[in-house]
């Protein structure tokens, strides 16, 4: 991997997400009250380690918002509501169905935003306009170039490129004076919309479906008298929007092979296709067979799927994939959220 830069986010300054909301103005403390809350204790856990102490609130399609010593850290903004419209592509659209958990300008603070791709279903015409300019964003260099190149006063100042296998740390300010300090490594991971072949030339000469990474998290803590030595205590895989590939079977030998056991995989799945539904040509995010052959290779103790049902190009709905985890023996592995849930679990 390649050596690792960093940055800091401070959850004590508890910033506002939108750029129309002056420092130091009203602000909601917290997220609304999840509808419903959901842990998962492997039965090796010791009664030392089984109190929560962070949480996963699912907003809906690919966006999540995980809570941790402070941290607000963002997944891939889509604040849109059903009926809505986005671009996806060359004469292509789709409308959402759904509604956020949660509106984007009821937002808490938001300490950091990790953008899986440059798509309007992961980062809306909304969000894009109302996000202030300095909020801190790890996304892959396509995506950076494009937030990072704008007009005069629009263009995104803290976006931070991480192409696959690249690493950077996020040290967390804490005003505890515990001898630890809460840090973040962010691992960018392989991800591919379009398969090889001829499709993905293609695709590569008419930039119509943009890249797309996906992200392992590592949390945990790092002495304070040392720079690098991370702690990890929980270890997250985020697929990001992607079909199985062979790049994506590197995980395992990097980290499950490696004593480097992965806690939680949020899966994006769907069976997103394109042009639509009414055509269906090319499907460019995994559906649940993909699904289950990816909980199979990167074996991780509990996945939660997400981006299965919120636009109409989805074709492969979330009971697909219930059925084939079913079917493969893991329904013990897999918590399932709607909007408005939240995922409670323990960084060691």
């Amino acid at each position: 991997m390649a050596s690792e830069s960093s940055i800091t986010v401070d959850p004590s300054k508890k910033q506002s997400p939108l750029r129309d909301v002056a420092q130091g103005a009203d602000l909601k403390e917290q997220l609304p009250p999840a509808k419903s809350s959901q842990t998962y204790r492997p039965q090796q856990t010791s009664s030392e380690s089984a109190e929560s102490n962070a949480s996963l609130f699912f907003v809906g399609t690919a966006t999540t918002i995980l809570e941790w010593e402070g941290l607000r850290l963002m997944t891939d903004p889509n604040f849109l509501h059903a009926g809505d419209h986005v671009h996806l592509g060359p004469g292509v659209r789709g409308t959402r169905k759904t509604n956020p958990a949660v509106d984007l300008h009821d937002l808490p603070h938001i300490d950091l935003v990790l953008l899986s791709h440059y798509h309007a279903d992961h980062f809306d015409q909304e969000v894009e306009a109302s996000l202030r300019r300095d909020l801190p964003i790890i996304t892959t260099p396509h995506a950076h170039k494009h937030l990072t190149h704008k007009g005069h006063g629009e263009a995104f100042t803290a976006v931070h490129p991480l192409d696959a296998w690249e690493s950077m740390f996020v040290n967390v300010t804490s005003s505890s004076t515990s001898t630890r300090r809460p840090h973040l490594r962010v691992t960018g991971t392989p991800g591919k919309h379009v398969g090889d072949g001829l499709l993905a030339k293609a695709n590569d000469i008419l930039g119509a479906i943009p890249p797309t990474n996906g992200w392992m998290l590592e949390l945990g803590y790092i002495s304070c008298d040392q720079s690098t030595n991370l702690e990890c205590g929980h270890r997250i895989y985020i697929s990001g929007d992607t079909l199985y590939v062979s790049e994506l079977e590197k995980i395992p030998e990097l980290y499950t092979h490696a004593g480097k056991p992965i806690d939680l995989m949020l899966i994006h799945l769907g069976g997103t296709t394109v042009p639509g539904p009414h055509m269906p040509l090319v499907m460019v995010t995994m559906d649940a067979e993909q699904g289950v052959k990816l909980v199979k290779l990167v074996k991780p103790e509990v996945t939660v799927p997400i981006h299965y049902d919120d636009y109409d190009v989805f074709l492969s709905p979330l009971s697909d994939f219930k059925d084939a985890i079913t079917k493969a023996g893991l329904s013990d592995k897999v918590i399932y959220l709607d909007r408005g849930d939240e995922f409670k679990f323990h960084v060691k």
